[in-house]
């Protein structure tokens, strides 16, 4: 820590965001590993995963205080952490399956799209032609990326894409929950709700127990999860959302170098194609965002 107090505040943003990445490449390959190589039921690891991180984080969440827990709406709260819960199982269950972590990573990215449609709908948010063009943009790299066309296409290849609709309901919720809700409130209802809400799904499709050879594994995984989780929070804390998130495409690379080399998975060149595209757009609706943010401040 005090290394980063030397830095400023933007850089140290960055590299929070950039080790967030980071770590959850690690997580990535690991959870493949532990679900398609060992054979964890992927609602299972997804409860055990997210369990162990808020065994890991309680020291935090005690600090927090149950204070935090007061909230005007509580329904769309649980509503918010359900979205969450259905992106992770989504998440895990296609890395469990064997779609490529450099082809998974990439649709991920496809989130922002998601969220400009669902502000637009639900928000009633005006959306501009150059921000339409941007979202057709990355939705067709994403069909480079997936090739429906393709004879190696699988619906499984899906599932990423519906993690990044889930997970960009959930950012739209937390645009409505926070005119009357603190920062703090939401974060506690999350993290308290979502391994409940895993466990349910797990117990549905079958709860099982880890072996003594994936535990070790697994606690690695949850610990990992709490602290990119912190990274992020730090990363928002230390500079502003429309500086640190174009850091988070570093994530993109660090999956593809760890799948390569655990995995021996080669992206083909559509990736790329694809990936720049989903990543110039997403890039450049941020950009719009933060302009018109400003605009409206003054």
């Amino acid at each position: 820590m005090r290394f980063l107090s030397n830095l400023s505040a933007p850089i140290a943003g960055a590299s929070f965001m950039v080790a967030g990445g980071a770590i959850y490449a690690l997580i990535n390959v690991a959870t493949q590993y532990l679900t398609a190589n060992m054979g964890l039921a992927s609602s299972s690891m997804a409860f055990w995963q997210y369990f162990i991180a808020l065994v890991a984080m309680l020291p935090w969440l005690i600090k927090l205080g149950f204070d935090s827990l007061k909230t005007k709406r509580f329904g769309v709260q649980i509503l918010r952490v359900i979205f969450s819960a259905l992106g992770v199982q989504c998440w895990i269950y296609a890395l469990a399956n064997g779609v490529p972590i450099w082809q998974a990573i990439a649709l991920l990215m496809t989130s922002p799209f998601f969220i400009t449609i669902a502000a637009s709908v639900l928000l009633k948010e005006h959306v501009g032609s150059l921000r339409i063009t941007a979202t057709l943009v990355g939705f067709v790299g994403g069909m480079i990326i997936l090739q429906p066309w393709s004879d190696a296409f699988t619906p499984l290849a899906l599932l990423p894409v519906a993690a990044a609709a889930f997970w960009a309901g959930a950012s739209v919720i937390v645009k409505i929950l926070t005119p009357t809700e603190s920062p703090a409130s939401i974060t506690m209802y999350l993290l308290l709700m979502l391994a409940p809400i895993n466990f349910g799904l797990a117990a549905v499709d079958g709860f099982t127990l880890p072996t003594v050879d994936m535990l070790w594994l697994l606690i690695g995984v949850g610990v990992l999860t709490a602290l990119a989780q912190g990274a992020y929070v730090m990363a928002y804390k230390m500079a502003d959302a429309a500086y640190v998130q174009p850091f988070d495409h570093v994530k993109l690379p660090l999956n593809v170098i760890l799948g390569a080399a655990v995995f021996g998975w080669a992206p083909s060149g559509n990736l790329w194609v694809g990936a720049t595209l989903i990543v110039g757009a997403s890039l450049f609706i941020m950009y719009r965002e933060n302009q018109l943010n400003k605009k409206a401040a003054t």
